[in-house]
């Protein structure tokens, strides 16, 4: 198939609610074949079809497990909460912290557009929250928690990890017994 152009913050489409697909046709079927392509191209772990340009309520997911491919997907249970690192294909070089659900049940339909549910947790949940929110016309950088950071600065808490083991790693050359908690 093709790989895709992503759309970037600040493209307009980005903001748009996405329309409901009514029946998968032909080309409905190229662009989740162009969406697949064009995430494992871009190594993302979601895509949402306005990413790609298209006001489509769909959603392709990978987190190691496999594609998910998801047609008018719908958040119908939600439990727990999780924070977390995010980023974006849209926003390239960029992360942030954002609260998620911990679980969540998606209604949604099929490549064959047969109704079935997914329940997510995790990075799965966090995924399918993301991508849904696309089709809603919404970016994680909405709801980040402490601003976006470039991804070569390093999430505070690989910052704090790092610090603790250079600690150690000090105390033990100079010979110093530090106490652990």
């Amino acid at each position: 198939m093709a790989i895709r152009e992503i759309r970037e913050m600040g493209d307009a489409i980005l903001t748009k609610k996405s329309k409901e697909i009514k029946k998968l046709s032909f080309r409905n079927k190229i662009l989740i074949e162009d969406m697949l392509d064009t995430m494992y191209d871009k190594a993302g772990v979601g895509l949402a079809a306005p990413q790609v340009g298209v006001l489509k309520r769909i959603v392709t997911i990978d987190i190691g497990e496999g594609p998910v491919v998801l047609i008018n997907p719908e958040i119908v249970e939600e439990d727990g909460s999780q924070t977390g690192e995010e980023g974006c294909l849209s926003l390239p070089g960029k992360w942030g912290i954002v609260t998620r659900p911990e679980r969540v049940k998606v209604r949604y339909f099929d490549r064959e557009m047969e109704a079935t549910e997914i329940e997510g947790e995790g990075l799965m949940a966090r995924a399918l929250c993301h991508e849904i929110d696309h089709l809603e016309g919404a970016l994680y950088a909405d709801l980040v928690e402490d601003g976006l950071h470039d991804v070569s600065e390093k999430p505070p808490m690989q910052e704090e990890e790092e610090s603790i083991e250079q600690e150690k790693e000090d105390s033990h050359e100079t010979g110093d017994k530090q106490e652990e908690v």
